[in-house]
């Protein structure tokens, strides 16, 4: 198995969206890039630790190639908008890619470049080495699918 970190906003809409796609094997909401040891939600929202929420992604690269995952990415959010998606305002909605290998860093840095031009805008999302990742509560981990409720994603 494969994995990687995605920030596309509140990460109960984009858990959703990648839990979806057939070779995902497991999505887990949860917090990372930032400077705070064991986040809580609460202390990520008051806006001081500089956690992204994200998702991480665990997939089967036989199944679903790395490219596919980024071009997922790129459309279930606005890639172009900093610190933000929606109605949802902080640097922990930012867009953000956290990889896990120099093969993954250059995919996602090509693919930002060729979306980027294709799309004639300038995209804001940070592409980094993932780091510490904290798990969120549990309450929030398939939040969609629980509760049934629905995001813009």
């Amino acid at each position: 198995m494969e994995k990687v970190l995605f920030g596309a906003g509140c990460f109960w809409g984009v858990e959703e969206s990648f839990r979806k796609l057939n070779g995902v094997n497991k999505t887990e909401v949860g917090y990372s890039g930032g400077i705070t040891l064991n986040p809580t939600y609460e202390k990520v929202c008051e806006g001081n630790t500089n956690h992204a929420e994200v998702v991480l992604v665990e997939y089967d690269e036989s199944i679903i190639s790395f490219n596919d995952l980024i071009n997922h990415f790129w459309k279930c959010h606005d890639p172009s908008t900093l610190n933000r998606q929606g109605p949802d305002i902080g640097t922990q909605y930012r867009s953000a890619i956290f990889y896990y290998s120099e093969i993954q860093k250059k995919v996602a840095e090509k693919s930002k470049d060729i979306y980027s031009k294709k799309n004639k805008i300038k995209i804001v999302t940070e592409i980094s080495e993932a780091k510490e990742y904290y798990k969120a509560e549990e309450y929030h981990q398939k939040y969609i699918l629980k509760t049934g409720l629905h995001c813009a994603i």
